[in-house]
């Protein structure tokens, strides 16, 4: 539904140059339906966006075709045409890997002609590949293109950039709104997903927290195929309180070259997209079996969405040795999972309820560290420490300034640290200030994203 009070950017492209995949991505989960053949989108999708801290409603449109006007493409041109009218801002998305096509030249020709202010988007610019792609787009007259890469999320804080003058003067006045946003989010239903491989117990750990037999169990692997959604609410045994959960039981996950039935597809994208729309994801390891590659790919895909991550061992009843069990596995994820050390492992058992209300109780903690927001004032004190205690680094003798850093959002929290020649800052340094957010900041083991960003004048001061 159009939320009338944000302003209104249209995405507007041919079509499979990438136009759903930048909407999922301003959205901030995969809403609009993504696929390598073109015309996907039929219909025009909104949803309420944020960038950076900046607020306002996406709208995806179809691939913009040269077709009759009384034929699908034609009508689907229409809706297209249709979307611009009372728009505050479009964005133009070319492939920048493919270069200009004639089908670019004319809707340029068209945009031109409007009134709406056009940001023009090179997606797929990942790489090199895209380069050429991006020097030919200068030719289309809307100025100069933002390089992204909509999959990957880059390029993301440049299009902030280029929409803040465009709309930034229509933002809700959100500072007392955001105190009361954290209130709600404090007392909504803690949205927690459960996923793993078939047969770890998943469905079984759902009906031992419900205290009811909901969901269908057996020895077979492969018995739930939808991704099933119950509400309830947990007792918190330290405090009393009842707390509500939004508790989703998904599909096991198998490697992929495993699959090749059409419904176990269909009911493993089912459980990635509970992954997109949980707060928190608990994947469930068997504790007969161990760590298994699988578990490190459905892991790092938890982290990568941005989502708090709990590694559950189930079966702990029926572990063999279960001290060295614990301790393999906590090694194993700490390098299999290098970019998000110390994720909370924890032993459970679905048939005696060993672990459950811990595990329960680590999930609601998580969720507050990654809705977390840093006061100013304490996020600028330990940005001058973290550079005071290991200065960044001066290759060639050049030195590379961090100016000062910003935290634009939440849940997952995301920074951007403002400076001058931060193409040559190290890896290894981004890591160090990640590392120093997690750890000295209150947010523990969630994910952390950091951006960086260099004054937009190539000429500016670097002293």
């Amino acid at each position: 539904m159009l939320n009338t009070a944000l302003p209104t950017v249209v995405i507007v492209g041919r079509p499979n140059v990438g136009k759903s995949t930048l909407f999922n991505r301003l959205v901030g989960r995969r809403v609009a339906l993504v696929d390598d053949q073109p015309g996907v989108t039929r219909d025009r999708r909104f949803g309420e966006a944020g960038l950076l801290g900046l607020e306002f409603q996406a709208v995806d449109t179809a691939g913009w075709e040269e077709d009759d006007p009384a034929s699908l493409p034609g009508r689907m041109r229409a809706q297209t045409e249709i979307s611009l009218k009372g728009a505050d801002a479009a964005l133009f998305v070319i492939d920048a890997r493919a270069g200009l096509t004639p089908l670019d030249e004319e809707i340029a020709r068209w945009l031109r002609e409007q009134s709406v202010p056009v940001v023009l988007i090179a997606n797929k610019a990942e790489g090199n590949a895209g380069e050429s792609g991006i020097l030919e787009s200068y030719a289309l007259g809307l100025g100069d293109p933002i390089p992204v890469s909509a999959e990957h999320g880059e390029g993301i804080a440049d299009l902030y950039e280029a929409l803040v003058p465009l709309i930034g003067d229509r933002q809700p006045a959100a500072a007392a709104e955001a105190e009361t946003d954290e209130a709600d989010r404090a007392s909504a239903p803690l949205q927690l997903a459960i996923v793993g491989r078939p047969n770890a117990g998943k469905s079984t750990l759902v009906n031992r927290m419900l205290g009811e037999e909901r969901q269908v169990t057996g020895p077979e692997a492969g018995i739930t195929r939808d991704a099933i959604t119950i509400d309830w609410r947990w007792r918190d045994p330290a405090s009393g309180e009842e707390r509500p959960v939004r508790l989703v039981d998904t599909a096991g996950m198998r490697k992929r070259a495993k699959i090749d039935d059409k419904l176990e597809k269909l009911s493993v994208f089912d459980a990635r997209r509970a992954v997109d729309f949980a707060e928190v994801v608990v994947l469930l390891l068997d504790a007969t079996r161990g760590l298994e590659v699988q578990d490190l790919k459905i892991a790092s895909m938890v982290v990568e969405e941005g989502r708090g991550l709990i590694v559950a061992i189930n079966k702990w009843d029926v572990a063999q040795q279960p001290s060295a069990l614990f301790n393999g596995i906590r090694a194993a994820l700490d390098e299999g999972l290098a970019q998000l050390r110390g994720v909370p492992l924890l032993a459970v058992s679905a048939v005696t309820g060993k672990g459950v209300d811990a595990l329960l109780a680590a999930a609601f903690k998580l969720r507050e560290e990654w809705s977390r927001r840093v006061p100013t004032g304490l996020l600028n004190r330990w940005f001058d420490e973290a550079l005071e205690a290991n200065p960044p680094p001066a290759p060639g003798g050049r030195r590379i300034k961090l100016r000062y850093i910003t935290q634009v959002g939440t849940r997952p929290p995301r920074f951007v640290v403002f400076g001058t020649r931060l193409d040559d800052l190290p890896t290894s340094y981004e890591r160090y200030l990640i590392n120093g957010i997690r750890n000295q900041l209150g947010f523990g083991a969630v994910p952390v994203r950091l951006m960086l960003r260099s004054p937009k004048n190539p000429f500016a001061s670097a002293d």
